[in-house]
């Protein structure tokens, strides 16, 4: 039995915990705000199992400026953060090479294998086993130019065994009435799911980890001596300590003498409680890179890349402009009671999370970087964690997801 710190009360800090605590290790929660809003609370709940092409792409620079000056563009990037964002920029561009995008796709691919062995479980484990819906998922496609742009992507996903089926823009529109005659063309993906609510799964495991014995703890690491996590108030004893604070996990890792390519991939979304189209799984508007899901709360229409740090106010016209592209798709789209949202994804230049021990600190592991992929890749990287701590040979190659590749 281990002491063990979970520095993040998220969904990849409480998969952890979670899994920690099954093996029998005594595991103490350090949040700033344990109960408080956080990415994990408002991501647009898809189980997003075939996402395993990386962000960064041959040929995705040319597209970049296009997107920046698109008032309903996909990416902003704010200009007091640009200096700051370089570097990290630097290494996502490098990280667009063929032979680094085919690795990385693997790299994901055998993460995103396993999602369903070790989720399921875990949502049944904590009552809520009903709030995995596994009908698929719809990528639509506005022009067969647009399909043929990606077909580099599709032809990935191919060769790493991810099924799919393309489709008609009628036959799309046959699996879901509410889309619109801007569909022409759209892939049916089989093996993505979503959930009922993103928020509810967090509470839930944070409420069976305070059950199960977990210290739930409200303080902010700000630094790391040998056996203690220390805040402004108190020292947190550990004989290990998991790193698993999303976005503000590269300040750590720098106190810890890590460094970690972390940045704020700030995302948008917008809830309709009363949509007045009516959706039976996640559709992904490939084009204009946003999603829109339907969760217990109502539609969820979500997506864009803000970079603008940890600091910097919420800017709601994206979410405004959200809304105004699902207009385009979802004709009747009504947006009375609408309620705008705004978090952290914490993005890796290369789209691989960071997982696995400190090179530095062997008793210091991170679990963080996870992008888009934070509820998909939560209870596989909780189950990767304890096999660490307890000393165990994880299922898969954990050599692309060190924080060592940045060194």
């Amino acid at each position: 039995m281990t002491e063990v710190v979970v520095v993040g009360a998220g969904i990849v800090g409480l998969a952890c915990a979670y899994h920690l605590l099954r093996d029998g290790h005594r595991v103490t929660i350090l949040d700033r705000d344990p109960e408080g809003d956080r990415a994990s609370h408002g991501n647009a709940g898809g189980i997003a199992v075939p996402e395993v092409v990386p962000a960064s792409r041959p040929g995705l620079w040319a597209r970049v400026p296009g997107w920046l000056i698109d008032p309903l563009g996909p990416l902003s990037i704010r200009p007091h953060h640009s200096p700051e964002l370089l570097p990290w920029l630097y290494r996502f561009l490098r990280s667009g090479s063929p032979r680094f995008v085919e690795a990385g796709a693997r790299a994901i691919a055998a993460l995103n294998a396993r999602t369903y062995d070790d989720l399921t479980p875990m949502l049944d484990a904590i009552g809520l086993a009903g709030d995995l819906h596994r009908v698929g998922a719809l990528c639509v496609y506005e022009s067969e130019q647009g399909l043929a742009r990606d077909k580099s992507e599709w032809d990935l996903r191919a060769r790493l065994g991810v099924g799919f089926r393309r489709i008609g823009g009628d036959e799309a529109r046959a699996i879901e009435p509410a889309l619109g005659p801007r569909v022409e063309c759209a892939i049916e993906l089989p093996t993505w799911s979503h959930v009922s609510d993103p928020k509810r799964i967090v509470a839930a495991l944070r409420d069976w980890a305070r059950s199960r014995g977990a210290a739930i703890v409200a303080g902010e690491a700000i630094d790391f001596d040998a056996t203690n996590v220390v805040t402004s108030q108190r020292r947190v004893p550990f004989e290990a300590c998991v790193v698993a604070a999303g976005a503000w996990s590269a300040r750590l890792a720098k106190r810890i003498g890590d460094r970690a390519f972390i940045e704020s991939e700030r995302g948008y979304n917008t809830t309709l409680p009363t949509p007045g189209v009516a959706l039976s799984r996640e559709i992904v508007f490939a084009e204009r890179k946003f999603v829109a899901t339907p969760l217990a709360a109502g539609l969820r229409i979500g997506g864009a890349a803000e970079f603008a740090g940890l600091d910097a106010p919420a800017d709601f016209r994206r979410s405004d402009a959200l809304l105004a592209l699902a207009r385009l798709y979802l004709p009747g789209l009504r947006s009375e009671g609408a309620a705008a949202w705004m978090g952290h994804r914490p993005a890796t230049p290369d789209s691989l999370p960071i997982i696995g021990r400190s090179p530095r600190r062997r008793n210091i592991l991170y679990a963080c970087g996870h992008g888009h992929l934070g509820l998909t890749q939560a209870a596989t990287t909780g189950r990767l964690i304890a096999d660490l701590i307890g000393e165990r040979a994880p299922p898969i190659d954990m050599t692309p997801y060190s924080i060592a590749r940045f060194g």
